[in-house]
This record gives structure tokens, C-alpha cells and sequence, in this order.
């Protein structure tokens, strides 16, 4: 009887330090999560809240409405330029284009789309940009319509362009450089400044679109 008890003892000892062990372990690897701070943007610009954009309605490259609710479900690169662009526009595009690849082939289930928004509706038509984006790779939207429409939404996300040299139809226009993101709420989340390289959308990315 007495070497049943002992026995039972040792049993309850060996289980006790076995759990013991395995809260030691629990409590580092909890530790370690807490204390390993998570990687942050390198080079994106993050708002301290996302904000949403205003109302506009203007066409996508089929003459279909694009509207704010277009942006929904998804990660969006957005991007205002325009088909005549000589250098800034065609680099920019295809520096996204690389990047998304580099996201897919690092194993990226969910990737962004790119829109181009056009910030020469005179010239633009969703026919002539959809032709110019079909150069930069699937899931790469173009978007143009109404002047009036196209500030409302540049306006609010403080993008500036201007027509120079104005020539007849000769004429290039100015505009921002930065590459806006708006994420699956259709919310203005964070913006990448120039110059751009394919390296730092990845990796910010990443990031960015894991928060989610």
C-alpha cells in the first residue's frame, strides 16, 4: 500500500514539473512576442488614421463608373498621371508592376492592383487608357472622366497637377509623383514618396497590407 502511495506521488511530481516546464516555455515565447517589437514601413508614410476619400464618379478604361466604392475589397496603389507623360508616368508604372511581381514571387498571396488615374481627361479616353496601362501587367486599372469629378478626389488627397506648356494640343501637364495607398475600405492609408524603387513597395507592402 505504502509503495502504491509513493508511486502515486512520483507520477503527480513528474506532472507537475511537466506543466511547470511548459508554462516556463509558454511564458518566454508570450515574452518574446511582447518584447520583438513587429518591422514597421521603412519608407511608406503611414497615417495615424485612415480617412476616406470623397465622392467622385468618373470611368474606368471599359467607360464603366468608377466611384469611391470602386476601391472596396481591395489593396490599391493609385498613381495620377497621364498617357502623353515622356519619363515619370511609364517609370513609376512599371516600378509598381516589379514590385507586385517581387511580392508574388515571395510567396504574397494577396497582392495590390495599380490605378492609374488620369490627370489629363481632355486627351485620355478610357479606350486610350486602357490601352497604355495593358503595357504594366494584369490587374492594372486606368481611370479617367470630368475635370470637376477628377479634384474632388485629387483635392482631398492633395494632389496637385497643372497643364504646362500649353500649345494647342501639344501641351504636358505637372503633377505629383507620389503613389497613394487605399486600402480595402476604399480609406486613404499611406503614401509612398519619390523616388521610387520596386524594393521598397515590397517590403512596405508586406507590412502595410498584413495589418489587416
Amino acid at each position: 500500500m505504502l509503495g502504491h502511495i509513493e508511486g502515486v506521488c512520483i507520477i503527480a511530481l513528474m506532472d507537475s514539473r511537466k506543466y511547470a516546464i511548459i508554462a516556463i516555455v509558454t511564458g518566454i515565447w508570450l515574452t518574446s512576442r511582447v518584447l520583438t517589437p513587429l518591422p514597421l514601413p521603412q519608407t511608406a508614410t503611414v497615417l495615424p488614421a485612415a480617412t476616406d476619400l470623397a465622392e467622385f464618379s468618373l470611368l474606368d478604361q471599359d467607360s464603366a463608373a468608377f466611384t469611391r466604392s470602386s476601391f472596396e475589397g481591395r489593396w490599391n496603389l493609385v498613381f495620377f498621371g497621364f498617357t502623353h507623360c515622356p519619363d515619370i508616368c511609364p517609370l513609376t508604372l512599371q516600378v509598381l508592376s516589379t514590385a507586385r511581381q517581387q511580392m508574388a514571387d515571395a510567396g504574397q498571396d494577396e497582392l495590390p492592383r495599380i490605378v492609374l488615374v488620369s490627370v489629363d481627361p481632355e486627351r485620355d479616353t478610357p479606350e486610350m487608357i486602357g490601352n497604355y496601362v495593358a503595357h504594366f501587367g494584369e490587374d492594372t486599372i486606368g481611370v479617367t472622366g470630368d475635370l470637376a469629378e477628377l479634384r474632388k478626389l485629387t483635392e482631398g488627397l492633395g494632389i496637385f497637377f497643372e497643364k504646362s506648356g500649353i500649345e494647342d494640343d501639344n501641351y504636358s501637364v505637372d503633377h505629383s509623383a507620389v503613389v497613394i495607398v487605399v486600402d480595402p475600405d476604399g480609406r486613404f492609408h499611406s503614401l509612398f514618396s519619390a523616388p521610387h524603387k520596386a524594393e521598397n513597395f515590397a517590403y512596405d507592402l508586406s507590412i502595410i497590407m498584413s495589418t489587416r
